[in-house]
């Protein structure tokens, strides 16, 4: 996906193995399904403040561009979220996109957004 201009890539920090509260943990496998149903390049899954979750793969279309995590969030939003508590970000790439990154800040500054391999094998988080 690409990268908007106003929204630069975030590296996240190293994740210690095991770090994932059990609720974090549902979301990377609820994000690696959602990637793997379509086949997708990125799965995403959020969780907002009453513990209700969303997930999405990316969208890739002529007419519209959206990561999973731009369409996670924009679900949990559609569905009355008003904050979020935790994202997840499954992906083949290193970093954190930059317009997902930005569609989570809108609802939580302080969300944890973890980065995880195709795998499920959590790469790091980004907190800022």
């Amino acid at each position: 996906m690409p990268d908007t201009p106003a929204a630069p890539v975030a590296r996240p920090t190293p994740t210690a193995s095991g770090a994932l509260s059990a609720e974090d943990g549902k979301l990377v496998v609820l994000a690696r399904g959602a990637r793997a149903r379509v086949g997708a390049v990125e799965g995403a899954a959020v969780r907002d403040q009453d513990g209700r979750t969303y997930a999405a793969a990316s969208v890739a279309l002529p007419s519209l561009t959206l990561t999973a995590l731009q369409l996670a969030v924009a679900s949990a939003v559609a569905a009355g979220a008003s904050r979020l508590e935790a994202a997840v970000v499954v992906t083949e790439a290193s970093t954190l996109d930059g317009a997902g990154h930005a569609a989570v800040r809108d609802l939580a500054a302080d969300a944890p957004v973890h980065v995880a391999a195709p795998d499920g094998t959590v790469l790091g988080t980004v907190t800022e």
